[in-house]
């Protein structure tokens, strides 16, 4: 009884963050298998908490694999490809946003600063989140944190 009162009061994002998922389902969600995630992991594209020995993963950890998933085997993009767009490219470029999405962002109407930073800005103000569901900008405030 008292964990159910405790995950009432979680807020959806964190909800979203919390390390739940062994390597193992995970895998099998994404359609890829275990050793391929510690491949994304040693590269540094995603960092997944862990328990002892064992990793676990959030539903935004699920949420961005998919996207690299996508990248590599869709798009034909390489793990490296990734990073490096990772750290030049902006959002709407990887995650292809609609040209109503693209109107409305502050971050493709002045390119001065990274999406992400734009983003939170707007975030931080409105309802709408535009960012907080980004697999990119979830991928850089991952990476920010490992820094």
């Amino acid at each position: 009884m008292r964990r159910a009162r405790n995950s009432e009061l979680l807020s959806g994002k964190q909800k979203q963050d919390m390390p739940l998922y062994p390597i193992g389902v995970v895998s099998e969600l994404v359609g890829t298998t275990d050793q391929t995630l510690r491949l994304y992991e040693k590269h540094g594209l995603l960092k997944p908490s862990r328990r002892n020995k064992n990793r676990y993963y959030s539903e935004n950890d699920i949420k961005w694999l998919m996207c690299i998933r996508e990248l590599i085997h869709q798009k034909k993009i390489s793990i490296e490809g990734i990073k490096r767009l990772l750290q030049y490219a902006p959002c709407w470029e990887i995650t292809n946003c609609t040209e109503e999405r693209k109107a409305s962002c502050s971050a493709y109407i002045d390119k001065t600063k990274p999406c992400w930073e734009l983003n939170r800005m707007i975030c931080n103000r409105a309802t709408g989140r535009i960012c907080e569901d980004c697999v990119v900008y979830l991928s850089a405030m991952k990476h920010k944190k490992l820094k």
